[in-house]
């Protein structure tokens, strides 16, 4: 089953009532797993200005294909992003899906968010900042609801001071902005005995996020002796998605296409395997 729902319904900030969740649902049959199922939520990237279509239905239905019942994001991006609304997309789509975990059949504690580049910030943006009080104010739950059970972070944005993307930063804090604003949603300084464990994956080629963003981040993590895994792969283009013949566009004379680079959605899935299912981090 294939639908797509209002995430909001009444207004809490400007532009909130676009925002969209579109649900890829297992159908019931005695002959698949037993549910509830694990759940995956997707942010595709496009550094706060959009939200990229490479980086949506092909990672869901991948995950999807391993019995996740998955869950696209379409958080509000552009001007109307400004001062930290994503997150309150990404704390309010996990309350969402955990209050109707019968209706979407998953289990409230094996919700995992998945990002890339901009979307890999929104990932490790509430894996870090779940428990930030204003989020319980604004959304009018507790903050034990909008707690990710692991973050994917793929070649995500991280840092407004190591290697910054400029452009996601300009998106959500504007172009004027001080120091500490900038350090406010730079997450290798979010990182705290609280942050979820997590998934990393790099190229170490990519000029548009360099890999200095990952690395900072899993710095923090090992700080703070947060489980992680982290891969850096030598060659690849930002925006990589899947890797595969299926998110390489037409334009990009096969460049996106590096079967090499494409193991991280085993890999991934594997791990959670370990965290989720065996218990073994």
């Amino acid at each position: 089953m294939q639908k797509t729902v209002k995430l909001y319904e009444k207004e809490i900030y400007d532009g909130c009532l676009g925002v969209t969740l579109e649900c890829y649902i297992h159908n019931l049959s005695p002959e698949l797993t037993k549910i509830p199922r694990a759940a995956m939520i997707v942010f595709p990237g496009g550094g706060y200005s959009f939200c990229s279509d490479r980086e949506a239905e092909p990672i869901a239905s991948s995950y999807y294909a391993e019995g996740y019942n998955c869950f696209v994001l379409r958080y509000i991006t552009g001007e109307k992003a400004r001062q930290s609304k994503p997150l309150i997309d990404a704390a309010a789509i996990i309350a969402h899906i955990r209050k109707n975990a019968s209706e979407y059949q998953i289990d409230s504690k094996k919700v995992t968010v998945i990002g890339f580049s901009a979307g890999g910030h929104l990932a490790g943006y509430i894996a870090t900042s779940w428990h930030l009080p204003f989020l319980a104010e604004i959304l009018g739950e507790e903050n034990e609801l909008f707690k990710p059970n692991a973050a994917i972070l793929s070649y995500p944005v991280i840092s407004g001071i190591t290697s910054p993307h400029l452009h996601s930063f300009d998106m959500l804090l504007g172009k004027e902005r001080s120091e500490d604003e900038i350090r406010s949603v730079s997450l290798e300084y979010l990182v705290s005995e609280k942050t979820v464990p997590c998934f990393i994956w790099h190229t170490a080629e990519d000029d548009v996020v360099p890999v200095q963003n990952s690395l900072v981040f899993a710095q923090a993590l090992s700080e703070y002796k947060i489980p992680y895994e982290m891969h850096i792969f030598p060659k690849g283009k930002h925006g990589i998605s899947r890797a595969n013949r299926e998110t390489t566009p037409d334009w990009s004379n096969g460049e996106y296409n590096r079967p090499y680079v494409a193991r991280w959605m085993e890999w991934s899935i594997k791990w959670l395997d370990n965290l989720l299912f065996s218990g073994q981090f």
